[in-house]
């Protein structure tokens, strides 16, 4: 363990073996870090972060900040953030509230710099979210989800395993499973099919989500008849159940589709 003898850690904080904490570093009492973690000059953990192995913390990041939301009261909530995810700088992750009663960032996951991630929030495994993304309150991001800069989330929002945001998008409505989404109003501009193909999506389940998508917002249905004829037709593999489960489950609607041609939605 190497701690900078200017950062200011409490003694009762759990730190784990081979962490480094640069100067003026502050760790308040009811801490956990992991084995392996690094944590610039000038990072603020607050009471109620739980943080993996071999993390990255960069300058000025600000971990488990109280909720920006009128209903805390101030009830004993966390920020849990998983193994090897790296936290750039001026990054600032709020505790949860009575809602979810944590914040959650998964595995693996790039952080860049002057993101926000609200309180609730619950974000997966491999995940990007390039600099200056806003999660506002309780969204909930599935694992390998790529967001472009400046993307801003509104709150409850839901985006869906694989999906790839364009930068500066305005997220109002749930995203799906596997697609690019760009426009404004935020649409749906194809599958993430670079993306699927680097993650080792043959191209028949590649194919086969195309179809899927075709019906939902490029076919002459409304979205129960596209989710009808999709499990109908098309023979069930997983990707399929996960587009269908997501679709029906989705609490804010999902975004639409685009005509290219002419530019209505």
């Amino acid at each position: 363990m190497n701690i900078h003898p200017l950062s200011n850690v409490h003694p009762e904080a759990q730190i784990g073996q081979n962490v480094t904490i640069e100067p003026f570093v502050t760790i308040e009492k009811d801490v956990v870090i992991g084995d392996g973690t690094y944590i610039a000059a000038g990072a603020v953990i607050r009471n109620g972060s739980r943080i993996g192995k071999n993390c990255k913390i960069d300058s000025c990041a600000s971990i488990a900040g109280l909720p920006q939301d009128l209903k805390y009261k101030g009830e004993y909530t966390t920020v849990e953030i998983g193994d090897n995810t790296v936290i750039r700088e001026y990054v600032t992750i709020n505790k949860g509230t009575a809602a979810k009663q944590k914040t959650v960032v998964g595995n693996n996951c790039l952080i860049m710099s002057y993101v926000h991630i609200a309180h609730d929030c619950q974000i997966g495994n491999n995940v990007i979210l390039a600099g200056y993304t806003g999660l506002a309150g309780e969204v909930v991001i599935d694992d390998w989800v790529i967001t472009g800069g400046s993307t801003m989330v509104h709150q409850f929002v839901h985006i869906g395993c694989h999906a790839f945001i364009s930068g500066g998008s305005l997220v109002r409505k749930d995203v799906p499973p596997y697609v690019k989404a760009a426009r404004e109003p935020l649409s749906y501009v194809g599958l993430n099919s670079l993306g699927l193909r680097r993650r080792g999506f043959s191209n028949e389940t590649i194919n086969t989500i195309q179809e899927i998508y075709r019906y939902i917002f490029q076919k002459d249905m409304n979205i129960s008849q596209a989710l009808e004829y999709i499990e109908t037709h098309i023979a069930p593999i997983p990707e399929r159940d996960e587009i269908v489960s997501f679709i029906r489950g989705s609490k804010r609607g999902i975004m639409k589709g685009y005509d290219a041609a002419t530019g209505d939605e």
